[in-house]
């Protein structure tokens, strides 16, 4: 009977310890994309306003979809059947006409920075089920449709050309200046693609009889090279024998900008103006759109210090541009005002915070103010439209809480409903008639949830749930808490935490705090975004290591107005540093909070934000790790840097406050991470800081990936990655 008893405990002991090990996370299906969720990729609403495209997940098809049901209604392309000088096997993407006659098919993608890339287009039509190259003479960029859909304009090697249609796909060249290193027409410059968030600035009138386009002439601007070598996953076979290395205009803060000027091609008469617009010689295009009006060129204008922007009514003809609004600011205009700017006949609507808070406000053409369509003290965060014929608004915003966000319209009396009934966080895509709306929701514990749903909010179906994703994570994930403090000076912050699953108060845990920090931004929100990599997933692994891991906003971040946003101008990491700092000694009061095994990381504004909070002069770190780190603004580029920095000319004392100025105050265990090919921060901020300590007698780790840009992936990178990040963690906070 014991000896039963004994293999019966043996066996059970056994299973125990496999469904153990089978809940736990594993670092490498975290790195490989194991546990992220499902989404309805790539939606794009029609013109009917009862249907939307997309791609579908084998990307051999483009698929019609109701906007009604989610169902299949049309299949657009199909590369198995389709007809053509070439047979697809798949696609990469695809341009619709706007008549919905033609589509611009996507293949042989070759990506240059973040947003721009080249590729190999077709013309499809979809009535005879035949395409036909785009062009012959080479792979193509921001290829765009006139509104009749008749022609096709795109750039190569810096230069326009022109397709027109219904001459037989009759190509001729629109510019002729176009030179890598000097001249791009109709496609920006490193630093405009990077911090204007596009990759195109070609645009046709209404009446598709004029093309307009931003040039840039970056001659003078400063070189920037960093070496390239073999490397793996992929290796570059050139490299081999020797090193080679990446030139391109990179302008620091305070160097020499791009050039830009606007320019008008009258596609019939084939004339080319430029528009004698009041641009200050440094400012610069953050945006041009034609209007409803076919002469009419909308051109948005900033100067240098980006605290003025302005909204100028061009001429395309006579190349008169006239001003139709100004937006100022005592600290600088954000992003966000000419990044949500949408045109509607006779009117244009964007995001301001002049009130002190995010608001959309509705102009006619001419500039006048029509009214402000949304009001109250919490930030809108996404402008989805304005319907002229009901005159509603629609839009998302943290009216609930600086945490969560949900989906409103406002009608023309200024009466708001919620369409969205979760609590946490959702986003929307409307129909092109805001009859229907695509609702993705999730909060920290709720992975997202997709639905469709009518103009009401009244749900009709839903379309991905990710139940199967739930299932996997079961009793895998760390207990989730949101919490908030106050620091020394009354300033109430918040944060979220993970404790180990099996969390036991009577025990001290070390503590590991993750952060990004830059302005703007938001980590603690109710969403499954928690985290790096989501849900929680990297942080709960960590968790089950035997760590509590924390994330606190500081001032600086978004979602709670511009005065809590803008309060770190001029003086970037100070204020952020001192909130971490803060955030730590108020964990280390906590009872259940080992208080001298308490770490720091981020990765960019992140990693700075990480050498910041160490070297505060206050030890309260023991370890840190910083990715990608920018070290001393004066390194990083013009646009980004001088919004919130100004140049180094104008404010010396707020670019001498840096990691390497306080290289010497540094206190705590340091693991320092870059990519060689960073493209973005550069390698060159790791060597300097690097050498700083070193000079300040302080020792340190580093790791550097190799050919990896600023995202440091590619083969098994990400897992070696994380891997070092947990083991340094690991030797310097466990006891």
């Amino acid at each position: 009977m014991k000896k039963l008893l004994f293999w019966a405990a043996c066996w059970l002991s056994a299973i125990g310890g496999a469904q153990a090990q089978d809940a736990a996370l594993s670092l490498k299906d975290i790195t490989d994309g194991a546990y992220s969720p499902t989404y309805v990729y790539g939606v794009r609403p029609m013109a009917d306003g009862e249907t939307y495209t997309r791609l579908s997940p084998d990307r051999k098809r483009i698929v019609r979809h109701s906007f009604k049901t989610g169902k299949e209604v049309e299949t657009l392309f199909d590369a198995a059947t389709a007809r053509g000088p070439k047979a697809l096997s798949a696609i990469d993407g695809y341009i619709l006409s706007p008549d919905g006659r033609r589509i611009l098919i996507q293949t042989e993608t070759r990506p240059i920075y973040r947003r721009s890339f080249t590729a190999v287009y077709y013309i499809y039509d979809i009535q005879n089920n035949k395409m036909e190259p785009l062009s012959d003479g080479g792979p193509q960029q921001v290829p765009t449709f006139s509104p009749d859909g008749n022609l096709i304009a795109f750039v190569r090697d810096n230069d326009i050309y022109l397709v027109k249609l219904l001459f037989g796909n009759a190509e001729s060249r629109v510019t002729k200046d176009g030179k890598r290193g000097e001249v791009l027409n109709g496609i920006p410059d490193w630093v405009n693609e990077e911090e204007f968030s596009l990759n195109s600035t070609l645009t046709f009138s209404a009446d598709s009889r004029m093309l307009a386009w931003v040039r840039y002439d970056e001659t003078s601007v400063p070189l920037y090279s960093f070496p390239l070598y073999r490397g793996a996953a992929p290796a570059m076979e050139q490299y081999g024998e020797y090193p080679g290395a990446y030139t391109y205009k990179y302008p620091v803060a305070g160097a020499k900008n791009a050039d830009v000027s606007v320019l008008t091609f009258d596609v019939k008469n084939r004339v080319t103006r430029q528009l004698d617009l009041p641009l200050d010689k440094d400012g610069y295009v953050p945006r041009i759109a034609f209007t409803s009006e076919p002469d009419q060129l909308a051109v948005v204008t900033l100067n240098r210090r980006q605290d003025q922007m302005d909204i100028y009514m061009a001429n395309a003809r006579s190349t008169v541009c006239k001003l139709a609004v100004r937006e100022t600011a005592d600290k600088y205009v954000k992003e966000t005002a000419y990044g949500s700017l949408q045109f509607y006949p006779g009117h244009f609507a964007y995001i301001s915070d002049r009130s002190g808070y995010d608001h959309v406000y509705l102009y006619t053409l001419s500039g006048q103010l029509v009214r402000q369509l949304t009001r109250g003290n919490y930030d809108v965060t996404n402008f989805y439209g304005y319907d002229a014929k009901t005159g509603r608004c629609y839009y998302a915003s943290r009216q609930e809480s600086p945490l969560r966000k949900a989906v409103y319209v406002s009608d023309k009396n200024g009466k708001v409903r919620k369409l969205s009934d979760a609590v946490g966080t959702n986003d929307a895509t409307f129909s092109s008639t805001f009859k229907y709306y695509m609702n993705v929701y999730s909060s920290a514990q709720q992975p997202p949830v997709t639905t469709l749903r009518n103009a009401e909010g009244r749900l009709l179906t839903t379309l991905v749930d990710n139940k199967e994703l739930s299932t996997k994570l079961q009793g895998r994930l760390g207990q989730k808490e949101f919490f908030t403090f106050k620091t020394t000076d009354g300033t109430e912050l918040n944060g979220w935490m993970i404790k180990p699953a099996n969390f036991d108060p009577s025990r001290r845990y070390p503590v590991i705090m993750y952060q990004y920090s830059g302005p703007g931004s938001q980590e603690v929100t109710d969403s499954w975004n928690m985290g790096f990599f989501g849900g929680g997933v990297y942080e709960s692994y960590m968790a089950s290591r035997g760590y509590i891991y924390v994330c606190v906003d500081g001032r600086g971040t978004g979602g709670r107005g511009s005065a809590f946003q803008k309060c770190t101008y001029l003086h970037l990491g100070r204020l952020e540093a001192e909130d971490q700092a803060a955030a730590a000694r108020y964990l280390a009061t906590l009872p259940y909070v080992d208080g001298e095994h308490i770490g720091i990381w981020g990765w960019s504004f992140g990693g700075f934000n990480t050498l910041m909070s160490m070297s505060t002069g206050q030890p309260v770190f023991c370890a840190g790790v910083a990715v990608a780190a920018p070290a001393d603004w004066r390194y990083y580029d013009t646009v980004y840097t001088e919004r919130y920095m100004r140049t180094p000319q104008e404010n010396g004392e707020g670019y001498a406050d840096n990691p390497i100025s306080r290289a010497p105050q540094l206190s705590g265990d340091l693991l320092l991470i870059h990519g060689t090919a960073d493209d973005n921060v550069h390698l060159r901020n790791a060597a300097e800081y690097s050498e700083a300590l070193v000079q300040a007698g302080k020792q340190f780790d580093m790791q550097v990936y190799t050919n990896r840009n600023h995202n440091i992936f590619g083969g098994q990178t990400r897992l070696h990655l994380f891997t070092r990040i947990s083991s340094f963690f690991d030797a310097h906070l466990k006891r």
